[in-house]
């Protein structure tokens, strides 16, 4: 897939395939909340005529190219490799204008098991998370006749976030996950692999099991506000970016005891990016230096 064959392919068929969808729309436009942060009120529109958006919180706009560039956080070769492992051949152009159908399960799983696969072993031990396997699955899936496979981590509603070294998608209906282990401790990821980082580093930290919330992405965030009341300590483990900024703050209005644990890694991208990048090994003292358990 090229830029031209990409940017064709229709805006709002693209965040759908992230799980996200209009707060309201016409035949000519539709209107999201913005995707790269959090917001109370859409303010990212799609001209379906143009196919294009603007985002007018920010003030920047474009094409898919430019939407993926900085929802990946990656490069035009990165996000093309990105969008040829997607599924966007099974939605059709008319007209002039695109348009999501309303069409039926467009996949289907063909095998869930563990960890096996060399490739995703490798693709683990590059994030330094291949002791966590017992936590996530293998799955084997096909989409118009093709086969692909990755790591699969399994949300509330039996929905899969996939990972592998290329693609980054979800199967089924976006939701959050939630590890129940009966405690009144909370410790909210965005991610699954920030998840995957802190139990690798949980028993260094001599921590008992808390109960865990994983995002799996943070425009979910609103939905865990009714969450948050029966526990006495909330541990937040969001990206240092905006949109973890928003997340942590919208968290904290509804909990003041809630914890932002950033300053573990303020200098790095998120909790697996220091898990890669900095210095684990001396989690005990950095971790204990830095909260009051």
């Amino acid at each position: 897939m090229n830029c031209t064959q990409f940017n064709k392919i229709s805006v709002e068929v693209v965040l759908q395939s992230f799980g996200h969808f209009p707060t309201k729309q016409n035949e000519k436009e539709a209107w999201f909340l913005n995707p790269f942060s959090i917001e109370n009120d859409a303010s990212f529109k799609i001209n379906k005529n143009l196919n294009c958006w603007y985002l007018f919180s920010e003030g920047i706009g474009g094409n898919n190219i430019d939407l993926m560039k900085k929802y990946l956080n990656a490069s035009i070769s990165e996000v093309l490799n990105w969008a040829e492992n997607q599924n966007f051949s099974s939605f059709h152009q008319q007209s002039g204008n695109y348009k999501l159908f309303n069409l039926p399960k467009t996949y289907e799983i063909v095998e869930v098991k563990d960890i096996q696969h060399p490739a995703l072993v490798q693709y683990l031990k590059s994030r330094k998370v291949e002791r966590q396997k017992h936590l996530i699955q293998e799955i084997h899936y096909q989409m118009n006749d093709k086969k692909y496979f990755g790591i699969g981590f399994k949300n509330d509603s039996d929905g899969y976030e996939i990972r592998n070294a290329y693609s980054k998608i979800c199967l089924g209906k976006k939701d959050i996950t939630t590890i129940k282990n009966n405690s009144k401790s909370l410790l909210v990821f965005e991610g699954f692999f920030d998840f995957l980082s802190y139990k690798n580093i949980e028993e260094s930290l001599e921590n008992e099991p808390s109960d865990y919330m994983i995002l799996n992405s943070v425009s979910m965030i609103n939905k865990i506000k009714n969450s948050l009341e029966t526990y006495e300590k909330i541990h937040l483990y969001f990206d240092n970016d905006e949109a973890g900024n928003r997340a942590v703050e919208i968290i904290k209005n509804e909990n003041n005891e809630a914890e932002d644990c950033r300053v573990l890694y303020s200098d790095f991208k998120d909790l697996n990016d220091w898990l890669i990048h900095g210095n684990p090994n001396n989690v005990k003292i950095q971790y204990q230096s830095t909260f009051k358990r």
